[in-house]
């Protein structure tokens, strides 16, 4: 069975996406490309996944 993209193809999308939107480097480091609104989204987030105890999957409720 042949792949649904040749190689030589996802090479070729995957550095167009790094070349029109960055490799992620900085993405991930800083805030950079985040406004303040998203940021404070993302603590508050954080804060109620720790609070929950850092579980990804938690008990059915009965």
């Amino acid at each position: 069975m042949r792949p649904l993209c040749p190689v030589g193809h996802r090479a070729r999308i995957s550095q167009k996406i790094r070349e029109e939107h960055g490799d992620g480097s900085t993405a991930v480091a800083t805030d950079a490309g985040f406004d303040a609104e998203a940021v404070a989204g993302m603590a508050a987030k954080s804060e109620e996944f720790a609070a929950s105890g850092n579980r990804v999957y938690l008990p059915l409720a009965d």
